[in-house]
């Protein structure tokens, strides 16, 4: 049964609370992806993909047999991609995904006379399987997560069972619809509630508008009392943002926070994060940077509370994304995350206030442009919808 904390959370965010769930936290491609897979390859009667990056390889050659396979079995295949960050997929398996029997819609095809509308980008990552079975999180269908020359992306995803699966079957639904026609998969009768199980609810970005998961994630941090840990790839949050963390961490909560270190995809993006560094710091908020390979994972963990999907809490998200999270209200789950959080503190850099002081002077330049650039970029009006 929701706490009156969440009731209030569910009225504020549109999403009500189920009870009753079972979520897996799966750590890495070498976790995460032969779940999805042997999801898919059990499916019997739907399966339901909404991805944003997706790249020809030996991960897409092995959801390609699995699709293909599901709709000799039967099943219906709806496949929802970005159409910015599904470039990668080659048109051969474009074809054969095609002739397979599978379904494919590209979210807001880009277009010249759409001009900023072309910015605005499905980003969730959502996989839901005979309306039993739903994954969610930040990776993306490319074999960066699994090789590399620095190693896999650093990811993590969401494995749900239970009654809020239905909910993100609606989420999906509500997609595909913006893209073209009703989906043609009905809508699944909902997992039965586990007496052991926990709380969960989807929080979703739109873009364009007033983001409820941007909200939810504000009042948790606000509301903290033992600790607010963050773990973001890119992470150039708002001004709310970076007063809430540290008026957190000033009245005593543990404000952590786990960002890329040198490797990474985006390094101006890095730079731009960067330059919170030296206020946060002063204002007890420790710092880490991870070193092992690509920070990818979306993660947030505010007491009890966990919120893991797509989003990175900043403005670009919110502004132009769609974002999927997982959030889940449940202290078993909520330390089983933050261990996670301490394996990968163990192997970042943490920052002090002294050595950030005596960084290069090459450094605080790179920090000052992109600084500028977001906030340029910043003053962009939204898109409209496509």
């Amino acid at each position: 049964m929701s706490t009156p904390r969440e009731l209030v959370h569910s009225i504020a965010t549109g999403w009500p609370w189920r009870p009753g769930n079972s979520f897996a936290l799966l750590d890495g491609g070498e976790q995460f992806f032969p779940a999805m897979w042997q999801a898919i390859d059990s499916a019997t009667e739907s399966v339901l993909l909404e991805m944003y990056l997706v790249e020809s390889g030996e991960v897409v050659t092995r959801c390609l047999d699995a699709f293909a396979a599901a709709v000799r079995r039967g099943a219906r295949v709806r496949l929802l991609f970005d159409d910015f960050g599904s470039r990668g997929l080659s048109r051969a398996d474009r074809r054969r995904l095609l002739e397979s029997g599978a379904e494919l819609r590209l979210f807001n095809p880009l277009s010249f006379r759409k001009r900023l509308g072309n910015l605005l980008r499905d980003h969730r990552k959502l996989l839901v399987t005979d309306g039993r079975t739903a994954f969610v999180g930040g990776a993306g269908l490319t074999d960066d997560f699994i090789e590399g020359p620095n190693g896999p992306w650093h990811d993590v995803m969401v494995r749900i069972e239970g009654p809020v699966v239905a909910d993100w079957y609606r989420a999906f639904a509500r997609t595909w619809e913006r893209a073209g026609t009703e989906l043609d998969v009905p809508a699944p009768i909902g997992g039965g509630a586990r007496a052991d199980g926990a709380a969960g609810r989807p929080a979703l970005s739109e873009a364009r508008q007033h983001s409820v998961l941007a909200n939810d994630a504000l009042q948790r941090i606000d509301s903290a009392r033992t600790r607010a840990w963050i773990m973001s790839a890119y992470f150039v949050p708002a001004r709310r943002f970076r007063k809430a963390l540290r008026r957190a961490a000033r009245r005593g909560v543990d404000v952590r926070l786990l960002l890329p270190g040198a490797r990474t995809d985006h390094p101006w993006v890095r730079q731009a994060s960067r330059r919170f560094y030296d206020r946060m710091l002063r204002n007890g908020v420790q710092i880490f940077e991870y070193q092992p390979s690509m920070l990818h994972a979306k993660v947030i963990v505010c007491d009890d509370w966990v919120s893991i999907g797509s989003s990175n809490l900043d403005r670009w998200s919110f502004r132009w994304n769609l974002e999927a999270n997982q959030e889940v209200a449940d202290l078993r789950f909520a330390d089983l995350t933050a261990a996670l959080f301490e394996r990968d503190f163990g192997v970042s850099r943490p920052i002090s206030r002294r050595s950030w002081r005596q960084r290069a002077w090459l450094d605080r330049l790179r920090e000052r442009i992109a600084g500028a650039l977001d906030r340029r970029l910043d003053r962009w009006r939204k898109p409209r919808e496509p």
